[in-house]
């Protein structure tokens, strides 16, 4: 079973991976961007304010290619619980955002381009936790420490998660990430336990 923490940037997905993996030994957990060499490149360019928007999602789509085919896929194939801090709910939100002002944008819609490119290869998530946070509290808690964090861009990454569970709703659990970090930890910790124990009756 693949389960996926996505939200915004300050929504507490790390916080919440991090308590999981304390309790679940059993299970792989992983995160995108990598810590691969691709992962690496993601990096170097979410830091810069002038990389172009198209080659980024490129970048993105070669680091999850690679984290399916040497930690996703293996993992699943040997019967084991995969929990990924951001998946590709994270690349279709941020990435169609991030290309909304781009020329590809006068031709296509960026937030079903950047599907197109990953239905032939990924593997869609069983469930995926959505923490849900508005854009100018979330970019408080993140800093705003790159591009991504601005709460002006994250409230067009918000309105791409929102056309996304619209479109999926049976995989989308909504969890109130307003709350205090123990709060919102526990009801993840549960909901989470309810998938798993739900995948295994």
């Amino acid at each position: 079973m693949l389960i996926t923490l996505e939200g915004l940037d300050g929504s507490g997905k790390t916080t919440v991976w991090e308590s999981l993996r304390e309790g679940r030994p059993d299970a792989v957990f992983t995160c995108e961007p990598t810590e691969s060499w691709y992962g690496d490149s993601v990096t170097r360019s979410m830091r810069d304010d002038d990389a172009d928007p198209l080659a980024e999602l490129f970048l993105f789509t070669a680091d999850h290619a690679d984290h399916l085919s040497r930690v996703v896929r293996p993992a699943l194939a040997n019967g084991r619980v995969v929990i990924s801090d951001r998946y590709t709910d994270s690349r279709f939100a941020y990435q169609a955002a991030a290309l909304a002002d781009s020329p590809l944008a006068d031709e296509l819609d960026p937030l079903e381009y950047i599907q197109s490119i990953h239905a032939p290869f990924t593997r869609p998530p069983d469930a995926t936790i959505y923490l849900d946070i508005d854009p100018e509290t979330g970019a408080e808690r993140a800093g705003a420490t790159n591009k991504f964090e601005r709460a002006s861009y994250l409230e067009a990454v918000r309105e791409n998660y929102e056309r996304l569970i619209e479109a999926d709703p049976e995989r989308f659990v909504r969890v109130d990430a307003a709350r205090s970090p123990s709060a919102v930890a526990e009801t993840v910790e549960r909901r989470v336990d309810e998938l798993i124990d739900g995948e295994r009756s």
